[in-house]
């Protein structure tokens, strides 16, 4: 995929970040849409949630990203016998 434009943002002490408003106009970034926030090593992606592919998806929803949530001892002693 080619690259369009670099802007430049500051984060904010809230961790927060304002889209400039021309990158705005791109497809799926309208006031109100879901994005999916893709963490790797070296960057940071940003894309709208439904361009999201399948298998994204399934890494959003990884048991490594809900262990945090779902890692307790009543959780295991209700999934003990399945």
């Amino acid at each position: 995929m080619a690259i369009i434009e670099i802007k430049s943002a500051t984060i904010t002490g809230k961790g927060q970040i304002a889209i400039p408003r021309n990158m705005r106009k791109l497809k799926g970034f309208k006031t109100g849409s879901k994005i999916a926030i893709m963490a790797f090593e070296d960057h940071v992606e940003l894309r709208p949630l439904e361009q999201v592919s399948e298998k994204l998806e399934t890494a959003v929803a990884s048991e490594k990203s809900l262990e945090k949530d779902w890692n307790s001892k009543e959780d295991d002693k209700a999934w003990k016998n399945l």
